[in-house]
C-alpha cells in the first residue's frame, strides 16, 4: 500500500488514506462500510500490527472500481501532509553512512577521513517534520549554510529490543523519503542536533510504502534536485550500514517501537561538498526523489528578519 495523511480541504482534520490510482481512499471510511474497523491516523494504523497490512490491502482490492459513496476522493483534490504528521519521539539519523559522503565531509566538514566503524547516531526532533509542498524556513540570523540531504526513511513497524540481523527487517512497517536540512555552521563541538534539528528541517514524504511493496530497499534510485538542477544521484546498495545493521545497532541499547523513524544517510552531493560550495536560500525549490516511493518537493522560504526575494552572496 500507498499510505497517506491528507486533509480534504483546508480546514479539514487530518486523516489517513491509501493511494488507489488518482484517487485518495479513506480507510477509516472504507472500513466503517466493510464492516472492518481501521482508524483514522497512520500511528493506530502502525500499532495495529502486521497484519492490518494484509487485511486493508484485500479490502481495497476487494472494493477497487465499486468505491462506496464518500470514500474516495480524486488526489489532485486533497492536501498531502506528512505521511507522519508528529512522531512520538525524536527521528534518529545516521550520518555519514555512504562512502562517497564521508569523503566529501572529511574535505569540507570538520569528520574524519576514515570509514565510521559503528553507526554514527544522531537525532531530529518531532518539530522538524514537514509535509510535500511545505515551507523549509530559511532565518539568515541563524545560518547562512542551510544544506540538503536526501535520504530513505525507515518506518518501524513492531517493537525492537536487541533485535538480531537477521530478524531486523520483520520490524519494518514501511518505508519513506525524508531530507534531512542542515545548517552546517550551527554544530556544536561535535554534535550535530541543533544543526538538523530545526523547524521545518526534515520535509517528509509523501507517501509511506509498506514493505511488502518494496522487495528490496538495498537496491533503489535515489537523487535530488535544487531548481531543477540535480545536485545528488545514487542508489542504496551503496549504504555502508544497511538497514538491517542500523535496527540492530540502534535496538542493542535503545528500544525502537512502533512509527519510530530512521533516516538512513545521504549519499555525495551535498552542497557543503561542491567546489565552490553551494547553499539553499530563499525562493529555492528542493526535490527529494526515491525510486517506488515518490517525489518529495518542498520550497525554501525566509523567515526572521531576513529579505525575502532574491538569493545572498
Amino acid at each position: 500500500m500507498r499510505l497517506v495523511t491528507y486533509r480534504a480541504h483546508v480546514s479539514a482534520a487530518a486523516r489517513l488514506g491509501a493511494i488507489v490510482g488518482d484517487l485518495v481512499i479513506d480507510l477509516q471510511h472504507l472500513g466503517q462500510h466493510s464492516g472492518q474497523a481501521l482508524p483514522d491516523n497512520i500511528l493506530d494504523f502502525i500499532d495495529l500490527g502486521p497484519h492490518a497490512v494484509a487485511s486493508t490491502t484485500a479490502l481495497l482490492d476487494s472494493c477497487a472500481g465499486k468505491w462506496p459513496s464518500g470514500v474516495a476522493l480524486p488526489l489532485v483534490n486533497v492536501k498531502l501532509l506528512a505521511p507522519i504528521p508528529r512522531p512520538r519521539k525524536n527521528i534518529f539519523g545516521i550520518g555519514l553512512n555512504y562512502v562517497e559522503h564521508v569523503a566529501e565531509s572529511s574535505r569540507t566538514l570538520d569528520t574524519s577521513k576514515e570509514l565510521p566503524t559503528q553507526p554514527v547516531i544522531f537525532s531530529k526532533p518531532p518539530t522538524t517534520v514537514i509535509g510535500p509542498g511545505d515551507a523549509i524556513e530559511h532565518n539568515a540570523a541563524i545560518t547562512r549554510q542551510m544544506d540538503w540531504e536526501v535520504e530513505l526513511a525507515v518506518i518501524i513497524g513492531r517493537r525492537a529490543k536487541c533485535v538480531g540481523e537477521a530478524q531486523a527487517l520483520g520490524h519494518v512497517f514501511g518505508y519513506t523519503v525524508l531530507n534531512d536540512i542542515s545548517a552546517r555552521d550551527n554544530r556544536r563541538a561535535g554534535q550535530w542536533i541543533y544543526s538538523k534539528g530545526q523547524d521545518t528541517y526534515a520535509p517528509l514524504g509523501p507517501v509511506i510504502v509498506t514493505a511488502d511493496e518494496i522487495s528490496d530497499p538495498h537496491n533503489l534510485n535515489l537523487s535530488l534536485k535544487v531548481n531543477g538542477v540535480e545536485k545528488q544521484s545514487s542508489n542504496t546498495r551503496h549504504l555502508l550500514f544497511n538497514i538491517p545493521t542500523l535496527i540492530a545497532d540502534i535496538s542493542a541499547g535503545i528500544t525502537l517501537e512502533p512509527g519510530d523513524i530512521i533516516a538512513t544517510g545521504t549519499p555525495a552531493g551535498v552542497g557543503a561538498g561542491r567546489t565552490p560550495q553551494e547553499w539553499l536560500w530563499p525562493g529555492d525549490v528542493v526535490e527529494a526523489w526515491v525510486e517506488q516511493i515518490g517525489t518529495l518537493r518542498n520550497p525554501v522560504i525566509a523567515v526572521g528578519d531576513e529579505p525575502r526575494q532574491g538569493k545572498q552572496p
